[in-house]
């Protein structure tokens, strides 16, 4: 009698870890399912939890494959600390050499979401594959074959890539050098005389605009304001 007592209790146990095993396979193949579903949907606020800095060369590499047919292998990308005015730029090397380099602004991106830093790069990757399948240079008139990709990006992964990646907000925080013109720029749009960078560098002849302010202003630049920090080393 004890040993059929026994014989039911183990019965009951491992019903009972049966059940265990059936309700953790559950969970994990409806975890399985949500990643997927998310997965395909790159605008999931999710993931701004779930990988909120993602390796960027390892989303490069997984775009490529997904998106642009495996056709980006020679494209480098590369982060930069200098780049300010910009999110992304796709830069072109040599007319025969058929290299280019995909750079992303550390500044301006790292203060914003990953969805951002996700649609600069598609925008930028968008560029590289026209530019390697097409020989397409034209960098700033995203024309037919530029919006027929970023829709169609846009299409598969909920994002919303765009023409423009300016973050103005962001850029107006690099930017904390300012001069401004005495001549009669200064009461003229869209400027009126302000030239503000993030680097301390005055305007010169070295600027491509310079001749042209020469000869229809012909005013003097004087700096107006600098960051505190370097206002206060001169100080000392």
């Amino acid at each position: 009698m004890f040993s059929r007592k026994n014989e039911i209790d183990d019965f009951n146990l491992a019903l009972q870890l049966q059940e265990i095993e059936n309700d953790a396979n559950e969970v994990v193949f409806c975890g399985q399912s949500e990643n997927k579903n998310k997965s395909s949907n790159l605008a999931d606020v999710s993931w701004e939890l779930v990988d909120p800095n993602p390796d960027v060369f390892s989303l490069f590499v997984e775009f490529d494959k997904k998106f642009f047919w495996g056709k980006l292998a020679s494209v480098e990308v590369i982060w930069s600390t200098r780049m300010t005015l910009c999110a992304g730029v796709c830069e072109y090397h040599g007319k025969r050499s058929g290299a280019c380099c995909i750079k992303l602004s550390e500044p301006l991106l790292k203060l914003r979401p990953r969805k951002d830093l996700v649609e600069t790069l598609l925008h930028e990757m968008i560029h590289a594959y026209l530019f390697l399948t097409n020989n397409d240079r034209d960098r700033d008139g995203h024309g037919p074959n530029f919006k027929s990709h970023m829709y169609r990006l846009n299409k598969e992964t909920g994002l919303n890539i765009t023409i423009y990646h300016s973050f103005h907000d962001e850029v107006a925080l690099y930017q904390q050098h300012w001069w401004r013109c005495d001549g009669p720029c200064r009461t003229k749009q869209p400027f009126y005389g302000y030239v503000k960078r993030s680097m301390n560098r005055a305007p010169s002849s070295n600027d491509t605009w310079w001749s042209s302010h020469q000869a229809t202003c012909g005013g003097t630049f004087t700096k107006i304001k600098e960051p505190e920090n370097l206002a206060t080393k001169k100080g000392q």
